[in-house]
This record gives C-alpha cells, structure tokens and sequence, in this order.
C-alpha cells in the first residue's frame, strides 16, 4: 500500500513511517518540520510543507493515489494549550478540517486519526472504555474530540472512513535505539527522567503525593509506541477492508505510578539521580487507565511491549544514543 503520513517526522510519526517501510509499505510524508526532524524519516518521500496551506496539501493527494492517511500533526501540550488556545484550535482542528477536505476532493477515502484519551477529562471510572463520556478538561483535548466529532459528520456526508486511535501514554523508542522523543520542550514523564539520570536535567519533580492511589502518586497507563504503530496499521487494513468508522482506545490496561516509573528508571539506568516533591498540578486526575477490549477483539491487537521495564529500556537506550550526537 501506499500511505501518507502526515506530521511523521514527529516522535509517533516517525516510528510510524519506520514499521510500514518495515513491512514493506510505500510511504510519503507530509510535515512542516516545526517540531518534526528531517533524518527520523528514513528513506520516506518528504513534501515539507504546512496544513494550513490546502493547495499543498491538495496538491500531494492529487499526484499519487494512496490507499490511506494517517494523522499525526497535532500540537500536544495541555499547558501550552489552556495560555494559548487559539493556536490548538487553529492547528489541530481547522488545519485538519483542510485535511478532510482536500481528501474528500481527492476522493481519498480512509483516514486514521491520532487522537487521545484527554477527551475523556476526569473518569467517572476505570478503566475507561471507548462509551466512557466524552468531557474534555482542556483546549487540547477538546480540540482532539472537535475532530472526531467533524469525522463523523464527514463519514456521513461525503464517505470520508475514519479509524480514530485514543492513545493513553505513548512511550518508549524503536528497539534499536534509532528513533525516540525528542520534543523541545520535553513534557513527557518517561523521557525527562531519563534526562535526569542522563545529567542533561538537575532532577525530576514529582508533582503530588497525597492521590487516592496506592503510593500516592498519579497512575498512569504507558503504551509502546511501537505497540502504538502496530495498532494503526491494524486500524487502516480494518478501515479498508470493512468500510466502517470506528474508534479504539489504546493502551496496556495496567497503571503504573509516578513513584514506580521513576524506581524502575533508576534500576534501568543504574543512576540516583535527584527526586523532589512539588504541588499538584491542576487537573491531573489520579489514575487513568484504558480498556483496550475492543482494540483486542476488531483489531486483533495484542500489545508486544507491555512490561515498563522493556519500555523504559528502549528509552534509555535511545537517551544514551542522542546525548552521544553531536
């Protein structure tokens, strides 16, 4: 088949594109490289250029004809997304409306939509299925469920097949240490405890010990992002084979506290490095956790990397491989 990838020269995008060259795939990428990097493409077909722009977009749709589309270009910082709304709301929602529309005029009819489990705001129980009320808490979030809400329109109005894939927390690196997070500013937990136990931070802050958990601590649910990757080429031959909508919640259906990642990356890494204790920030709910059933039964998926330990593993090995770069 032959895919376009757009936003994959970004961490998900990036391991995305590696598994379909993987298997054999023919892939194009569509970035504009604002917070993607050029060398995680591989041997993939580059167009660099924006969303906002349709013609381009329209452009890269009409010169080939691709089997499906996968969706990755999206801004992910809840924070930065509550001070600046209008540039979530901006890139993710209406720039992806430009998406829809350019694949509705080409007449490209399977898109497979990066969405998140922010749209699900504060669980009213655990773990969270796809039918757990939509209550988004943030910009970010709220963006994410605008667009699942505009597939549905657009499946029904114009053919427009979606496959909408909630992740839980992404993480994790390619095996073989190539390809990993390298976000600027890095948000995620996994990566900046590594940057402490790689010296490239003083420490790491735990924000909150009094959570109704078992160690105080938020509990999260981590997902390989090789795991994540598997799920979408899943996801596409469904979408193709069946011509049906859908959406699947993605994660390992098991949580992990604050205090239990960063005890298992000491271990990894074989550094005591610095751990302090901060307030709670807003809006943190105490646990998340996902219900995968569904992704399991349609799909046939079944996470490979699900043990922390190997997921932190691979993010070690490729912390180790970039602060070695020069």
């Amino acid at each position: 088949m032959h895919i376009l990838v757009v936003g994959g020269a970004g961490y998900i995008g990036s391991h995305m594109v590696r598994y379909l060259l993987d298997h054999d795939h023919r892939v194009t990428v569509y970035d504009n490289l604002s917070t993607g990097h050029r060398d995680a493409v591989g041997s993939a077909q580059l167009v660099e250029a924006d969303l906002s722009d349709f013609g381009a977009i329209e452009q890269t749709l009409s010169v080939n004809s691709y089997d499906g589309v996968m969706h990755f270009a999206s801004f992910i910082q809840v924070g930065e997304s509550v001070v600046d709304p209008a540039k979530y709301y901006q890139n993710n929602v209406t720039n992806t409306q430009n998406l829809m529309d350019a694949m509705v005029a080409t007449d490209t009819n399977h898109l497979v939509f990066s969405s998140t489990a922010a749209i699900f705001g504060d669980p009213e129980y655990i773990p969270i299925d796809e039918a757990h009320p939509k209550a988004p808490i943030n910009p970010y979030g709220r963006s994410k469920w605008m667009v699942e809400q505009m597939l549905d329109d657009y499946d029904r109005a114009y053919g427009l097949r979606s496959a909408r894939l909630r992740y839980f927390n992404a993480a994790g690196a390619h095996p073989s240490g190539a390809l990993g997070e390298r976000h600027d500013p890095e948000t995620h937990l996994i990566p900046l405890i590594l940057q402490a136990a790689s010296g490239q931070r003083q420490g790491i802050k735990i924000f909150g010990r009094d959570y109704t958990t078992e160690d105080g601590t938020c509990v999260r649910d981590y997902i390989h992002i090789c795991d994540l990757a598997a799920a979408h080429d899943l996801a596409l031959n469904r979408l193709i084979a069946t011509g049906q909508t859908a959406c699947y919640n993605l994660g390992n259906g098991q949580g992990f506290s604050v205090k239990e990642v960063i005890d298992i990356a000491k271990k990894v890494s074989g550094v005591d490095f610095e751990v302090t204790d901060a307030d709670r920030r807003e809006g943190d709910p105490a646990t998340l956790v996902a219900d995968s059933t569904r992704a399991h039964r349609e799909l046939g998926w079944t996470p490979e990397f699900s043990d922390l330990t190997t997921i932190i593993e691979h993010a070690w090995r490729f912390e180790q491989k970039r602060i070695k770069r020069p």
